[in-house]
C-alpha cells in the first residue's frame, strides 16, 4: 500500500497549477487540487480576461466617433457601467464553469479550501483540517496586488481586484503606477469617459520598454486626453465631501472619487508553511526554484507568479505543462524565459518580442535599427489623431531580428505571429523576402528597407 494518498497536490488552481494538474492526471498520476478562492486564478477571475473584456468596451466610444468620417450618422452613445459590470462576470464565472469541467474530466479531484504544507509531503485543509499525503507538492498560488508604500489614507485607495466590483463608473479617476495594469487601466477609464490621472513616479510609462514605445504611448495617451504626471508620488489622501483629495510630492493636489493603486504585485507565500519545511525564499516573498520549477525542498516546486519569474499568464501555464512532463512523463522539460512575446492592452496597443534598443546594443554591440511611424489607414478618412510606430532591433553581425516593437491596433495579434519569426531565429533578410500583404498595417514589418541613422549633432567652433 502506498504511503501517500496522491500523486500530485497542487496547491492554487489558477492557469499555471490547472495545467499542471491536467497533464500529470493524463500521465495517470492521482492528483487533488485546492484553491480557496475560485479555480482559474488571477487571469480568469480577476485579470487577463475580465481586464481585456473591458479594454474591448472602452474602445467603442472612439469607433462610435471615427464612423462619421466613413459617412455613418452614429446617434449620441450612453454607456451603462452595470451592464458591462453584469456580463463581465457572467462570462467570469462561464470559463470557471470550463476550468472546473475541464478539472473533473482529466480525473483531477478539486477541493473547495485554503491549503497549507506541513511538511514536504504533507497539506493541510484549512476548511476541514484533514491532512493529505502527497508524492509531490505544487505550489502555485499566484501573487496579489501591494498598496505600498505606506502612506496617510492608503486604505482609500483601490487595487486592481476592486476595479471588477465597482458599483459605479467613477467621474474621476486617479491611476498610480507606469507598468501593464497602471497603464491599461488608464486607458481603459479614459475610453470610458472617466477624467484620467495617469501618476508615475518615474520619467517615462513602461519602464524596461523601448524608448520609442515608451515615448509614443506617453504622446499617445496624452492625445487622448489622459493627465499624464510623471515624477511624482501620492504622499496623503484625505476623504473630502468633493472626493478623495490626493497631495503629491510636490504639493499639489488632486481630486477624485476613485484612487487606483497599481504599482506592483507581490507572491501569495504569507502563512503558507514554506518557512517550516524548509523552502528558500527571497526578498519579496518569491518561492526560489530551479529551471525545472523545483524548490530546495525536494519534493516540493513552484510555478507561475508565485515565483516571480515570468509573471504572464502563458508562462504561468508553460511552466506547469513543463513540471507535470517532468515529473510525471519522463521527459525532463525546462521553460525558456528569455525570449517572450507580450503585449500591452492599452489604447493603442503594445506588442513587443525580444530586446529593446537599448539592451541590444549593450548585448550584441552593432545593431541595425528599423522603424517607421504613420498615420493608419482608417484614420486618413476617420480625421482620428491616432499614429502607427514600428520598430525592427536587428543584430549587425548576423542580421538577426532580436527585437520587434509595434504600437498599434491590434498590435498584440501582430507580435504573436512576428513572435513565432523571431522564435526561430529569423534575419532581416527573411523579413524583406516575405511577401506584404497589402493594405494593412503590419506589412510595415516586411517592407522597411533602409536602417534608421541616428543623426549625430556637428560641433560648432
Amino acid at each position: 500500500m502506498s504511503d501517500f494518498d496522491v500523486d500530485l497536490f497542487v496547491i492554487g488552481a489558477g492557469s499555471g497549477g490547472v495545467r499542471a494538474a491536467r497533464i500529470a492526471a493524463g500521465y495517470g498520476a492521482k492528483v487533488m487540487v485546492a484553491e480557496e478562492y475560485r479555480v482559474g486564478g488571477t487571469c480568469v477571475i480577476r485579470g487577463c480576461v475580465p481586464k481585456k473584456l473591458m479594454v474591448y468596451a472602452s474602445r467603442f466610444a472612439e469607433e462610435f466617433e471615427e464612423a462619421e468620417g466613413f459617412g455613418w450618422s452614429v446617434p449620441e452613445a450612453r454607456f451603462e457601467w452595470t451592464t458591462l459590470m453584469r456580463n463581465l462576470h457572467k462570462e467570469v464565472g462561464r470559463l470557471e464553469g470550463i476550468y472546473r469541467t475541464n478539472l473533473e474530466k482529466a480525473g483531477v479531484t478539486i477541493v473547495d479550501s485554503r491549503a497549507v504544507i506541513v511538511d514536504p509531503h504533507t497539506v493541510r485543509l484549512l476548511k476541514t483540517g484533514e491532512q493529505i499525503r502527497a508524492r509531490y507538492i505544487l505550489v502555485a498560488v499566484g501573487a496579489h496586488p501591494v498598496m505600498g508604500p505606506s502612506i496617510p489614507g492608503g486604505e482609500l485607495g483601490i487595487t486592481s481586484n476592486d476595479v471588477f466590483h465597482l458599483e459605479e463608473l467613477p467621474k474621476r479617476i486617479i491611476v498610480v503606477g507606469g507598468g501593464y495594469i497602471a497603464v491599461e487601466f488608464a486607458g481603459v477609464f479614459a475610453g470610458l469617459g472617466s477624467e484620467v490621472t495617469l501618476l508615475h513616479r518615474g520619467n517615462k510609462l513602461l519602464r524596461g520598454f523601448d524608448e520609442d514605445v515608451r515615448d509614443a504611448l506617453g504622446e499617445a495617451y496624452s492625445r487622448r486626453g489622459i493627465n499624464v504626471v510623471l515624477e511624482r508620488t501620492i504622499e496623503r489622501m484625505d476623504r473630502r465631501p468633493d472626493g478623495i483629495a490626493a497631495t503629491l510630492s510636490d504639493g499639489t493636489v488632486l481630486v477624485a472619487d476613485q484612487v487606483l493603486v497599481a504599482t506592483g504585485r507581490r507572491p501569495n507565500t504569507s502563512n503558507l508553511g514554506l518557512e517550516q519545511v524548509g523552502v528558500s525564499v527571497d526578498e519579496v516573498g518569491a518561492i526560489i526554484v530551479d529551471g525545472y520549477s523545483q524548490s530546495v525542498v525536494p519534493s516540493i516546486y513552484a510555478v507561475g507568479d508565485v515565483t516571480n519569474r515570468a509573471n504572464l499568464t502563458p508562462i504561468a501555464i508553460r511552466e506547469g505543462h513543463a513540471f507535470a512532463d517532468t515529473v510525471f512523463g519522463d521527459r525532463p522539460t525546462m521553460v525558456d524565459h528569455e525570449l517572450i512575446a507580450t503585449a500591452v492592452f492599452s489604447t493603442p496597443e503594445i506588442g513587443v518580442i525580444g530586446c529593446s534598443e537599448a539592451v541590444a546594443r549593450d548585448r550584441y554591440g552593432e545593431v541595425d535599427i528599423y522603424k517607421t511611424s504613420f498615420r493608419p489607414m482608417k484614420a486618413t478618412v476617420s480625421g482620428s489623431a491616432e499614429r502607427v510606430l514600428m520598430k525592427l532591433v536587428v543584430e549587425k553581425a548576423t542580421d538577426k531580428v532580436v527585437g520587434v516593437h509595434v504600437m498599434a491596433h491590434d498590435a498584440g495579434e501582430m507580435i504573436q505571429l512576428a513572435g513565432v519569426a523571431v522564435t526561430m531565429g529569423a534575419t532581416k533578410a527573411d523579413f524583406d523576402r516575405t511577401v506584404a500583404v497589402h493594405p494593412t498595417a503590419a506589412e510595415e514589418l516586411v517592407t522597411m528597407r533602409t536602417p534608421f541613422v541616428v543623426k549625430t549633432p556637428v560641433a560648432v567652433g
